[in-house]
């Protein structure tokens, strides 16, 4: 995306409706937050649900701009590249409310926040991603991209993928317990990285078929599952077998994150088939894909 102070409007200056659209979509999860958090339903310890809630949607919102390439590439759609940098600065804004909140919750002890920070490695790899994410939020400007230059800025802006990598780990960190999101992140987080290497060795410009993101998408889903057995051996010594087989069962309750993984896989590659059946029952012509 390009990040302007008129931020819904194309490099022609007019009104842009995807923009729009990405723009008020970016701020439900903060009101809804907000709104929360004001009228008391974020259970007894309001600030500490505010404060997960601001952490996930920043994890969520780097993976998003993370998805802009392959949809862009996979849809045959251009225009979504505007929204990519909105996205991820977004993504900058609600991890900054999650560092704000998290002083608010510590009586604003800014000597304590610092001391937490330091002593607590999941704060300090949460901190770095942080810092990351503003130093791109930062230089997202066409300013910074000229003073840069774009092949200097592209390179910057690659840090994207260490932090997606630094975000998931403090995600999964701090969860302790309860790691059913962090597993869906972190296969996600796989399945963006795996279909930019297979694109990027592809012979026809960074074009991947649709097939091969759905047979990745599949891989990624059974390296999920390893992954959650093999958590829960080495974490709590639960045979490895059962967290397999419970992938399996139609008695167990709710998705397992392999599962979860597949579903979102799937969901992505059915919305990108549906535009490109639409375009080409509009006669636009495609590149072959």
């Amino acid at each position: 995306m390009t990040f302007r102070l008129h931020p819904l409007v194309d490099r022609a200056g007019r009104f842009s409706p995807i923009k729009a659209t990405v723009f008020a979509l970016l701020l439900v999860p903060g009101l809804w937050t907000a709104i929360d958090l004001a009228t008391g339903n974020l259970g007894p310890r309001p600030f500490d649900a505010a404060t997960r809630e601001t952490g996930t949607w920043t994890i969520r919102l780097i993976f998003l701009s993370l998805l802009v390439t392959p949809l862009q590439q996979l849809a045959q759609w251009p225009k979504l590249v505007s929204v990519r940098r909105m996205v991820g600065v977004a993504a900058c804004v609600y991890g900054l409310a999650h560092l704000a909140l998290f002083v608010v919750h510590e009586r604003y002890d800014f000597v304590k926040v610092a001391s937490e920070i330091v002593l607590r490695i999941y704060l300090t790899i949460g901190f770095a991603a942080l810092l990351g994410l503003a130093a791109l939020a930062v230089t997202s400007t066409d300013a910074m991209i000229r003073r840069l230059g774009a092949k200097g800025w592209r390179r910057l802006h690659q840090a994207v993928y260490v932090i997606g990598v630094l975000a998931t780990v403090h995600f999964f960190m701090q969860s302790k317990l309860n790691v059913y999101q962090p597993l869906v992140m972190a296969g996600l987080y796989l399945w963006l990285m795996l279909y930019r290497i297979v694109a990027a060795r592809s012979p026809r410009a960074r074009q991947t078929p649709l097939l091969t993101a759905g047979v990745l998408a599949m891989a990624v889903a059974a390296i999920t599952a390893l992954g959650e057995a093999l958590y829960f051996r080495l974490a709590r010594g639960v045979d490895p077998l059962r967290v397999l087989s419970a992938n399996l069962s139609l008695d167990d309750i709710g998705m397992r994150p392999g599962w979860m993984v597949l579903f979102v896989g799937a969901a992505v590659l059915t919305v990108i088939a549906l535009r490109l059946a639409v375009l080409r029952g509009s006669g636009l012509r495609l590149r072959a894909a």
